[in-house]
């Protein structure tokens, strides 16, 4: 998996491509998130438009990264799901607790 970082004020942009699974970009994202927490970064916008496929172990890592950034006042928002991702996210209930939004400009506005 690859992540490109931009940002756009106090709000950190992460436009991740290719499948988040055990071994294969959940401990990159993992390390990205932590490193961006570190540098006083509360507000993230993953654009996840390149994210085929994700399995549990990804949504650990996300699940994990939310509660640290809302320990410190933060928000993770998620953008332009595909549709086998927004389906996992849906039956794991987990579209409820971050913010699902369809595109950036949507997720730059909350």
């Amino acid at each position: 998996m690859q992540i490109e970082e931009r940002s756009a004020g106090d709000v950190t942009l992460l436009d991740l491509k290719g499948k988040m699974t055990l071994g294969e970009g959940d401990e990159t994202l993992k390390d990205k998130i932590n490193s961006l927490v570190h540098q006083g970064r509360k507000k993230l916008v993953l654009n996840l438009a390149e994210v085929p496929y994700m399995d549990s172990s990804a949504i650990a890592v996300l699940v994990e990264a939310l509660q640290k950034i809302r320990k410190l006042g933060g928000k993770i928002f998620l953008t332009n799901l595909q549709p086998r991702v927004k389906g996992l996210l849906e039956i794991a209930r987990l579209d409820t607790i971050f913010g699902v939004t369809k595109d950036e400009a949507e997720a730059m506005s909350k």
